[in-house]
């Protein structure tokens, strides 16, 4: 395999983008390797500029859902493309996306489009401060909920897996984080002594029902149930960040797997099948705060951008109308984790692995992964050699050990079995 012209081009990039790349996810620094600068994309794979063709894992970090380029998706963006890219104006189809997403998650009774996830919970948590007049607020350590400042408190993702043994960022201000509480993920009696200790102050919770941002971390039985009976005793709007869970475990995200109700919930990601676009939105009444019926200011010029609507609907019509897709993709999943564990247990490796239908990571640790603190102790340097061994065999997964595995309606048991030869074939199995 040649990646010459990666090589170069990420050498050039770096004279006028930071680190050469527009995400610190896609730098390649955890895995000390070089970006592959990707070309195009097909159905379960992509291509680089070097030619070289690789099974994708990745996903553009979940949205592919159906695959790369999906043929009724690609055709809902032309349907509209010579009609306009952008009006900074009301349109229908953003009322049709509204209707879809209720439909299928009922707790959204009314809901606001954005353009990332980042934009979705930093607007989340205004909502919920302006409801309940609160400053306060709770997330878990590990969850990574978008780049603002309130919640680079031990985020995860890419600040973990950079190695960083402060996860904060430069640029944010103690004052920024001060009304930032923390408590640990499963632990329920950590979330208990948060509220005990600031009695009627706090305004939200925030949880990723299904974490992916220190790799995938399953909730413990009545974890969340819990957390949905102390914010409903206190007063505190409990936010789930389905950013990544939603529609990826059910049509109507972890909450529907579950069965529990939040009060305000962000999406992202899928909903925009491949294109910029991200919604919050929940209780009638907590949303009717927001601007220009209510006092809570939140805008966005590009928000409801046509474009990115035609995408997203057709993608959750076809995730709505055809469940088989769930089907296929949860067996790949059962496929490709069940032969990890059957390959790795014949092995002298300390691993385990969490996954929960069509998401999952491998962690390269003795302990069970329930936490930031677990996550913690995975090996990031066989993770690394790993990680080389499978993108050089032609997989591409995450260069991050603290990130997700996705698995997508076009991969195929082939696709799965010749990666588990591969990872066998690092392995010595």
């Amino acid at each position: 395999m040649t990646t010459e012209i990666s090589r170069k081009s990420f050498e050039e990039a770096k004279k006028y983008i930071p680190g050469g790349v527009n995400s610190p996810a896609r730098a390649f620094l955890a895995v000390k390797d070089t970006p592959r600068f990707i070309e195009s994309a097909k159905e379960q794979y992509i291509y680089d500029v070097d030619g070289n063709q690789y099974t994708d894992y990745v996903g553009s970090w979940g949205p592919m859902i159906l695959g790369n380029n999906h043929p009724i998706i690609l055709d809902a963006v032309k349907s509209k493309l010579e009609k306009g890219l952008s009006f900074g104006a009301a349109t229908q189809i953003e009322v049709e996306m509204a209707k879809l997403i209720q439909e299928m998650v009922p707790s959204m009774e009314m809901l606001r489009m954005v353009t990332s996830g980042t934009e979705a919970t930093m607007s989340a948590l205004r909502v919920a401060r302006g409801y309940t007049g609160r400053e306060k607020i709770i997330k878990f350590e590990g969850c990574y909920h978008g780049h603002n400042d309130a919640l680079l408190v031990k985020a995860g993702s890419g600040l973990i897996a950079d190695g960083c043994t402060t996860p904060d960022s430069a640029g944010v201000t103690v004052g920024t984080t001060k009304d930032t509480l923390l408590a640990c993920y499963n632990d329920f009696a950590s979330v208990e002594k948060v509220f005990q200790e600031n009695k009627g102050e706090i305004a939200a919770l925030i949880v990723e029902p299904i974490p992916a941002n220190m790799g995938v971390v399953l909730p413990q039985a009545g974890f969340l149930e819990n957390l949905r009976k102390i914010c409903t005793e206190n007063g505190t709007v409990l936010i789930f960040d389905e950013v990544i869970s939603g529609f990826r475990v059910s049509t109507g995200g972890a909450q529907k797997l579950f069965g529990i109700q939040p009060d305000l919930s962000t999406f992202g990601k899928i909903i925009g099948g491949g294109m910029p676009a991200a919604c919050y939105g929940g209780k009638r009444e907590i949303m009717e705060c927001v601007a220009p019926v209510g006092k809570v200011y939140q805008a966005g010029t590009l928000a409801g951008n046509p474009i990115a609507m035609a995408a997203g609907i057709a993608q959750l019509t076809y995730l709505r109308d055809h469940p088989e897709v769930y089907e296929h993709i949860n067996a790949m999943s059962e496929r490709l984790f069940n032969g990890i564990e059957a390959i790795l247990k014949s092995q002298k490796v300390n691993f385990t692995t969490n996954h929960i239908g069509s998401i999952g990571s491998l962690f390269f640790t003795d302990q069970k992964v329930i936490d930031f603190e677990t996550a913690k102790t995975s090996d990031i340097d066989l993770f690394s050699q790993y990680f080389k061994h499978m993108i050089s065999k032609n997989n591409y997964i995450a260069p991050a050990q603290f990130e997700a595995l996705f698995i997508s309606y076009a991969h195929t048991e082939k696709d799965i079995d010749k990666t588990l030869a591969d990872i066998a074939e690092f392995f010595g199995a």
